[in-house]
């Protein structure tokens, strides 16, 4: 089922999967990858991160584009980029002890999908809802913010490195 982005400056609860659910966000070198594109994004391309949370397997985000800028278009470069980027850490890292087989599942699900010449990162689409009302914002930021708690990696959402929540608590943000 596809979840398009048709408002393109509007607010929307992102979420982008790894193919298989496979847990490749494990390592920090691999997190910090995702959180450096965030930035970039932000930065360079007019992406407005209002909230975010990296899992194992999945990335959330509350995000919109700046005027005259896609928010499809940010997403896609995103994905790219960092699809890109993990599979050559996860390749080129002796300590990784999965490479062979996470390399075998990305590799796997590219050769089932014609718009990729060598490998697939990111299940296509990314699970994207406008969110047209305070309440329904609201209740996202929720639940991105509690999906470690939830998870069991932490007992408080600002507790948890990789996420906004630190930042909604009122704390410095790492």
């Amino acid at each position: 089922m596809a979840y398009p982005i048709r408002n393109q400056q509007g607010l929307y609860f992102i979420t982008c999967t790894v193919v298989e659910w496979a847990d490749v966000f494990t390592r920090p070198l691999y997190k910090d990858i995702i959180i450096d594109s965030l930035r970039h994004c932000q930065k360079a391309k007019g992406l407005e991160l209002f909230a975010y949370c990296l899992m194992s397997n999945h990335l959330h985000l509350i995000a919109r584009a700046a005027d005259d800028v896609n928010l499809s278009d940010i997403m896609r470069d995103f994905k790219k980029y960092t699809a890109k980027r993990v599979f050559e850490n996860l390749h080129a890292n002796p300590q990784e002890s999965r490479r062979f087989w996470l390399k075998w599942i990305f590799e796997n699900a590219g050769a089932f999908n014609q718009r990729n010449t060598h490998i697939q990162f990111w299940q296509q689409p990314s699970h994207s809802i406008e969110l047209l009302s305070d309440a329904v914002a609201q209740q996202k930021l929720h639940y991105i913010h509690q999906n470690p708690v939830r998870a069991g990696i932490c007992y408080r959402a600002e507790d948890y490195v990789y996420s906004s929540a630190s930042f909604y608590a009122g704390l410095e943000a790492v």
